[in-house]
Formats: C-alpha cells, sequence, structure tokens
C-alpha cells in the first residue's frame, strides 16, 4: 500500500493589507520532502508526521511530499500559490500508483483568482490519481467547507477544539479512516448540512463544550464514522463562507443526512450565545485591575495575527501607558525594524524607541516612549499543542510600567514562551495582554486568575455586520435575520 501526504496551507483574510507571498510561507513552514523535522508536526502538517509514525507498523509505504504553510495574512499570490501547487503535484504525479493521499491544508486559503483553494488542489489531485485512490483530508475547522473539496474527497476531518489542541489527534483518526476505506473495511459517505450562520465559537466555553463532546460521543457508533463542526472564518469574502456540519458515515447515506440536519439545528439554535462578555478597553483595565489574583490574562482578538491582523495596534499599550498600570506585559507586537533597533542598543541600552502601529489605519499611532531592553533572543518559538512555532528575533522593553515583547516573525500569542523568551514571567505580572482570539487559552487558561476580553479598534471586527462582504451568499446570520439552512450533499 502506497500512501502520499502533503501540506499547503494558510488563512487568508481577504480584508488584509498584507499579501501573502512566498516569503511568507519560507518564514513559517518551508520544507521539501524528507525534511520535516521528526519532533512533532508543524502548521497543518500533523497528517504527515503521524503517517511517517505509523507506516512501518501499519504496512503501508509514505511517500513524502513538500509541506508548505505560512501564517495568517491577506490574498496569496497567485503566481507564489501556483508555483507550491505545482510542485506537490508533480511530486503526486511521481508517486503514482497510490492506494492514498493524506492532504493537510487549512481551508481558508485564497489566492488571485482562487476562491478555493483547497478545492482546486482537491480537484488537481484527483485528476492525477484516479476515482479508486482514497483522498483524505484535514481541514482547520476555520475554514470554508466548500461542496466542491467535499465531493471531491473520500473523507474531510476537521478539528474540533478551538484552541486548536487536537490537531494530532484529528490527524491520527483521518489516517484510520483512510486505511480502513482502501483496505474495504469501510465505505465512507458523506452529508453536509449549510447552517447559513457566521460566528466565533470557542470550545472553552461551557457551550460549545458541551456541544462538541456530545458530537464526539457520537463518533465509533452506529456506522458513524467523523463528524466535524464548521465554525467558518469570517474575515473572507467568499460565496460559500459560512457555518457547516459534516458526517462520514459508512455507507448509511440517508442516516448520515439525518444526523447532520440534526446536529446543525442544535448549531444554529446557539446563535449569539457562543462568545463571552467583551471590554472596551478602559472597562477591560478597570476590570483586570479589580481582581483580586494575578495574573489577569487579557484578550486583543481584533489585532490577533491568527486571523490575518498585523500584530502591531497600540491602543490598549497606550491607554495602559497613560494611566499608568504597572506590574504588566503585553505582546506580541510585530515590528521586525523596532527588534533590530533593540539588538542594536543592547541588553540593558535605553532608547527613545517609535514601535507598532506601522501597517495602517487599523494600526493605530505607533508608540514613541523612552524604553530600556530588558531581553533579547535570536530564532525564538512559542509552544502551540504539539507545534513550535517560529517568533524570530524578539525583544522585550520596558516602557513605564508595562513590559512589551516585539517580534520579527508575525504570529499571535500562543505559548509562554513569548515571555519567558526574553526573561519575563507571565505568573509574576498582575496583567498580561495577549494579541489572540482564544488559542492563547491552551497555555495562558491554565495561568489565569480571571481572563478578559477587550474590543481594541484593530482590524478583526467582532460584529460581522460591519464587514464590508460583497460576495458572500444571502441570506446569512447575522447579516440577516431570516436564513434557509439546507442540505447540500
Amino acid at each position: 500500500m502506497r500512501i502520499f501526504s502533503a501540506t499547503i496551507a494558510t488563512e487568508s483574510n481577504m480584508f488584509s493589507p498584507m499579501p501573502t507571498s512566498l516569503a511568507g510561507f519560507k518564514e513559517s513552514v518551508f520544507l521539501r520532502p524528507g525534511q520535516h523535522p521528526d519532533d512533532a508536526p508543524r502548521m497543518c502538517t500533523a497528517p504527515l508526521w503521524v503517517a511517517r509514525r505509523r507506516a512501518a507498523a501499519e504496512g503501508f509505504t509514505l511517500v513524502e511530499g513538500s509541506c508548505f504553510a505560512a501564517s495568517p495574512a491577506g490574498t496569496t499570490v497567485r503566481k507564489d500559490y501556483e508555483f507550491l501547487r505545482d510542485e506537490i503535484l508533480e511530486q503526486v504525479r511521481r508517486a503514482m500508483p497510490l492506494d492514498g493521499v493524506l492532504l493537510g491544508l487549512h481551508g481558508a486559503m485564497v489566492a488571485d483568482g482562487y476562491d478555493d483553494v483547497e478545492g482546486d488542489v482537491i480537484e488537481r489531485v484527483r485528476a492525477i490519481v484516479g476515482p479508486a485512490c482514497t483522498i483524505g483530508v484535514e481541514l482547520d475547522l476555520h475554514c470554508h467547507l466548500t461542496v466542491k473539496r467535499v465531493r471531491l474527497s473520500d473523507i474531510v476531518v476537521l478539528y474540533k477544539e478551538f484552541p486548536h489542541t487536537d490537531v494530532v489527534e484529528r490527524a491520527e483518526e483521518l489516517l484510520t479512516l483512510v486505511l480502513r476505506t482502501v483496505r474495504g473495511e469501510v465505505e465512507p459517505v458523506t452529508s453536509l448540512y449549510d447552517c447559513r450562520q457566521i460566528g466565533s465559537y470557542p470550545t472553552t466555553l461551557p457551550l460549545m463544550r458541551a456541544f462538541v463532546d456530545k458530537v464526539k460521543a457520537m463518533e465509533g457508533k452506529d456506522g458513524v464514522l467523523s463528524i466535524s463542526i464548521n465554525h467558518c472564518f469570517p474575515y473572507a469574502d467568499v460565496p460559500e463562507l459560512g457555518g457547516r456540519i459534516l458526517v462520514v458515515m459508512d455507507r448509511d447515506k440517508a442516516r448520515g443526512d439525518a444526523i447532520a440536519t440534526r446536529i446543525g439545528e442544535e448549531f444554529m439554535a446557539m446563535r449569539g450565545r457562543t462568545l463571552p462578555h467583551f471590554y472596551d478597553v478602559d472597562g477591560g483595565i478597570q476590570a483586570a485591575l479589580a481582581v483580586e489574583g494575578m495574573p489577569v490574562i487579557m484578550a486583543d482578538p481584533a489585532d490577533n495575527a491568527g486571523g490575518g491582523a498585523p500584530s502591531d495596534n497600540t491602543t490598549i499599550l497606550r491607554r495602559m501607558m497613560e494611566r499608568r498600570v504597572g506590574n504588566a506585559a503585553l505582546g506580541p507586537i510585530w515590528d521586525p525594524i523596532a527588534v533590530r533597533l533593540c539588538f542594536d542598543a543592547g541588553l540593558g541600552g535605553a532608547l527613545a524607541l517609535r514601535f507598532g502601529g506601522k501597517i495602517g489605519p487599523a494600526s493605530g499611532q505607533p508608540m514613541d516612549a523612552q524604553v530600556t531592553v530588558i531581553g533579547l533572543r535570536r530564532d525564538a518559538w512559542q509552544s502551540f499543542g504539539p507545534t513550535q512555532v517560529p517568533l524570530g528575533d524578539c525583544a522585550a522593553v520596558r516602557a513605564g510600567g508595562v513590559e512589551v515583547v516585539l517580534i520579527s516573525n508575525r504570529t499571535q500569542a500562543l505559548g509562554l514562551e513569548l515571555f519567558r523568551n526574553v526573561g519575563i514571567e507571565p505568573t509574576a505580572k498582575k496583567l498580561v495582554v495577549v494579541k489572540s482570539t482564544n488559542h492563547f487559552m491552551g497555555n495562558f487558561g491554565p495561568i489565569a486568575a480571571q481572563v478578559i476580553y477587550v474590543e481594541s479598534d484593530g482590524p478583526l471586527r467582532r460584529d460581522y455586520r460591519k464587514i464590508p462582504y460583497r460576495r458572500v451568499q444571502r441570506p446569512i446570520w447575522p447579516l440577516d435575520d431570516e436564513t434557509t439552512p439546507a442540505l447540500l450533499i
């Protein structure tokens, strides 16, 4: 048995002013066949990593393809996408004949001229391998679960957790189902239900936690092979945006349709009830300072690089300094030039530093402050579940009572290493501000006396009615009150 695996992935915020180019992939994940590290998967590469570990014991030959992934930003440059895609397609051709293909994709990648990148990749792979080859795909739950990609794949499995702590577990599930399909043990059939809604659904909160646990308990019983809850990625203007439910059954399509419809209706019933309370900036600072314990973790989702934001908005930091908040830390602010200046100044150096506020109007004004360099680290990283996320060169500066982490590789706050790399101990701070929506919860949640969410003036709006969509299929909630949910497959 021969199985091929590869990755091409990013999350495309079509409202971002930052194009995603080949340089973005080379900065994050750019691995040719055989170059993937053994220690842990990287961004969206879990299917290959899992297959490598299981190949010998389970009697199949793994043919490793390239793995390309970039941090979320704007639409991918067409020629760069086609270059990466065509390299992988040529590897598929050379690997033939194949019994199975495992693709680690994101699901919300958009390139110039390609609304559905993942559908394009899968379609071209299918044309090479033919109808008898089993294609399995792992996707982020923040994806556009298009009809095209579902029809052209045999098995699609989405992460279930937000934060994404289960990428390896889902890859294990995907590989197992692909192997069982190739061996003739199961015959997967899919059902796809469109809930017609845009939303955010952290699984660390009680309502979604119970919903996901209920769905997981259904898998492996009564012919249910897999159930995926597609949250959607709101910051794209593509026709098939929105939350959907995918059920993979063993042979029984009618039962799958019924299950997808029932789960979809439950998902719709949670509209407007899945988000935490959001403070304005001053209200959040006041609420944090009123908490008796420490640290208080304050999240800034509106400037989350994980959703394609620049991560250089200065509004919260400016208000903290104006209010003379002490014993506080904030990170990350993406500013490679400021990082370089800090390295030039050296550890302990004092300088008048301008940082942040560079990319666009939603970045706020640059900060001008007299700072002291308190930490420096070359080629740093932070943990995100089993993966290591590169931060590039990092610097920590003290500005008034706030210690700020500056990074050269744009990414969101994920692991405690973000601060510890540069000598800041987050558990010793009264207030720690993290630029992230919910992925920070995996590492910061356990140390938090309390978690507070703030709505800053960053570019990722929480009120989706204010996003200037032009191409999204309507009606869809919350843009429209009345919607038309439907079974699509």
